[in-house]
């Protein structure tokens, strides 16, 4: 297995200290990176695991904090706070912006050459990046079909790819039909891939506790999602040289 390098790290961000995990690839010099985002429990170890999966490839990345170095397990408190999050793009963006900070600060990031990948809240920073007018070279989110303020859509500079299943609640079509009507209207470069059978948060592994409706691990489809996300970075911020990695 290639060998990595990972660090934690600290900064500030929406009122709290954040503590990203940055994951740097074997080699030296400037290589391409990449973004990660959470759901919104937050950061955790699988989000780790797909920021080191990225480096084992040749990618730096960095996965970003939500919540102040929290795990919000508990529904409830994870819906009080990311559903006000999700209503305010400027705190979006300025969650997405300073994590965005600590990745170009980084000295092995090619600073010309990064891309933002978002599960949940995480994609929906993501995509409010890109709506920011930032310079990414790819957006790739899973069940995070937010759409944005009217018009912003067209400072999108990347292509955009976009997963959900096909048996998420919180995801329906008729919000499947808005994010897509508000990319074709703003001529963005974009794709989505509907997983079928998949409910909510279909990529991440089970976790211990009850059984939340609409929400349900599917493991073909996250490791076929996986992929997905891994080609179209190939696509639009190749590394020269990579190597086989997994989740």
């Amino acid at each position: 297995m290639t060998t990595i390098t990972t660090h934690t790290v600290a900064y500030p961000a929406d009122g709290l200290t954040m503590t990203g995990h940055l994951a740097l690839p074997a080699g030296t010099g400037p290589r391409p990176a990449v973004l990660v985002g959470p759901e919104g429990p937050g950061l955790s170890d699988v989000e780790r695991g797909r920021a080191e999966a990225l480096a084992r490839l040749g990618y730096v990345a960095l996965a970003f904090d939500l919540h102040g170095g929290r795990l919000l397990d508990d529904p409830e408190e994870m819906l009080a706070r990311c559903m006000p999050l999700l209503a305010d793009p400027v705190r979006m963006r300025d969650i997405g912006h300073a994590a965005l900070d600590v990745l170009r600060a980084e000295p092995r990031t090619d600073p010309g050459r990064i891309a933002a990948v978002g599960y949940g809240t995480g994609g929906a920073i993501a995509l409010e990046l890109g709506r920011d007018g930032v310079g990414l070279r790819a957006i790739a989110t899973v069940n995070a079909l937010t759409t944005g303020r009217p018009g912003e859509a067209a400072r999108i500079r990347c292509p955009v790819w976009a997963g959900v299943g096909s048996r998420d609640p919180i995801m329906p079509p008729a919000q499947r039909e808005a994010f897509a009507a508000e990319m074709e209207e703003a001529g963005v470069d974009w794709r989505l891939v509907v997983y079928g059978g998949a409910l909510h948060a279909f990529h991440h592994p089970p976790v211990p506790g009850p059984v939340v409706p609409g929400v349900g691990h599917h493991p073909l489809h996250a490791q076929r999602a996986w992929r997905d996300v891994v080609a179209v970075l190939d696509e639009c911020v190749p590394v020269r040289t990579p190597v086989a990695a997994s989740h």
